[in-house]
């Protein structure tokens, strides 16, 4: 098959955004000139935080209304990014970023919102999805009924997608997004889950809906810096019946033989910043990994003895995708191109959506206009693309 169709997505979590109005005000600040330089159709894959959705279904039609405020924009949205629940662009955002997790209440009732939301942009004969937070973060305490809670939550969430399809006709699905150090972090994690998930369902006779509506999104940065091999993990994935309904298109940073090439170490460094959280995998030359939760500078500069042996360091960084290297550091790249070139043996398409949401925090002399910089990343991806689909 061909890869999707739709017009290529760039996720507005770049962005920030807690009210209507300033969600607005950067889609005409950025997306439209970003769309007007590309000169071909771009979709928004919009992140709308808890409070913006609060405020869209307050108003009566409230999703009718905002629906129609992004249609005579001219844009496209047929994926939510609901990952993010709350201010994705505060001073300090790290583990943070997975609160509620999917035991909570809020995290159903803000997806919900989400799916209702979507409903009213998605276009005539598409089909949407919503990608969501891997249920939680590992290194936090979970009661022991955590897991089983997850499950009732999202076949609640699956039953309500159903019920809004019936309501409205367009399907949406949900699409949960493997992270490291989350509760769903590996491939062989989001199997086993997603098996415990249909054993529940089938208990409760919704096993089809469950199957239909829930599925994941595959972060390419992610699993590329768990260092797994990425075209054996989207085969498992597909083989193991679990729908990829989302592909994030990203790139992270890879630094080679760390402890001879100082001056990557060095610009590595600058990488390590305070607002989010940058996972970190270290491939020794005996193939063994070691794991650190977020990138430091000390860790570099000091530097750690376990660098002596490492041969490969990954960071969870999401560079533009358009880099094959950045100066002395590498970039997953070639699992970029990996992953895209094995999406087309599926016999669906998923979403496509470029998310590199880290320009704010660039290194300075790294860091471009955000219009030319979006433009160039999303032209490379559209070069990419067709250049696979080129590919019989």
């Amino acid at each position: 098959m061909t890869l999707n169709s739709l017009p290529l997505s760039y996720c507005t979590n770049v962005h920030p955004g807690l009210t209507v109005a300033e969600v607005l005000q950067k889609l005409d600040e950025f997306t439209i000139p970003i769309q007007q330089q590309l000169d071909a159709p771009l979709a928004a894959g919009l992140w709308l935080a808890e409070p913006v959705i609060q405020e869209i279904l307050a108003a009566p039609e409230g999703h009718l209304r905002f629906a129609e405020e992004i249609h005579k924009r001219g844009l496209t949205c047929y994926t939510l990014n609901a990952f993010p629940f709350g201010n994705f662009h505060s001073d300090r955002v790290k583990e943070n970023v997975y609160l509620p997790d999917w035991s909570e209440p809020e995290r159903l009732e803000y997806t919900k919102g989400c799916a209702r939301v979507l409903s009213a942009l998605l276009p005539e004969e598409t089909e949407g999805s919503i990608s969501t937070v891997p249920l939680g973060f590992k290194q936090f305490e979970h009661a022991s009924d955590f897991s089983a809670t997850c499950v009732e939550q999202l076949i609640e969430m699956a039953i309500f997608l159903k019920q809004l399809k019936a309501e409205t006709g367009r399907t949406i699905r949900l699409a949960i997004e493997p992270e490291p150090f989350c509760v769903i972090e590996f491939t062989h994690e989001l199997i086993l889950f997603f098996e415990r998930l249909y054993e529940r369902a089938a208990k409760k006779q919704v096993l089809g809906t469950v199957r239909e509506y829930l599925g994941a999104c595959y972060d390419i940065c992610h699993q590329a810096v768990e260092f797994e091999d990425i075209p054996g993990s989207i085969r498992q994935i597909a083989h193991a019946e679990i729908r990829i309904n989302k592909i994030h298109i990203s790139n992270a940073i890879e630094l080679v033989n760390p402890w001879e090439n100082e001056d990557g170490r060095n610009l590595l460094a600058q990488y390590a910043e305070p607002r989010y959280l940058h996972q970190t995998i270290g491939c020794f030359k005996t193939g063994d990994l070691y794991r650190i939760v977020d990138l430091t500078r000390d860790f570099l500069l000091d530097p750690d003895p376990r660098l002596k042996d490492t041969e490969r360091l990954r960071v969870h960084f999401h560079v533009p995708i358009n880099a094959e290297s950045l100066g002395p550091l590498g970039t997953t790249h070639r699992e970029l191109r990996q992953a895209l070139a094995t999406v087309k043996e599926l016999d669906y398409a998923p979403h496509l959506e470029v998310e590199t949401y880290t320009w704010e925090v660039l290194p300075g002399d790294q860091k471009p206009k955000l219009v030319e910089g979006l433009t160039r990343e999303l032209q490379a991806a559209r070069s990419l693309l067709n250049t696979l689909s080129d590919i019989d």
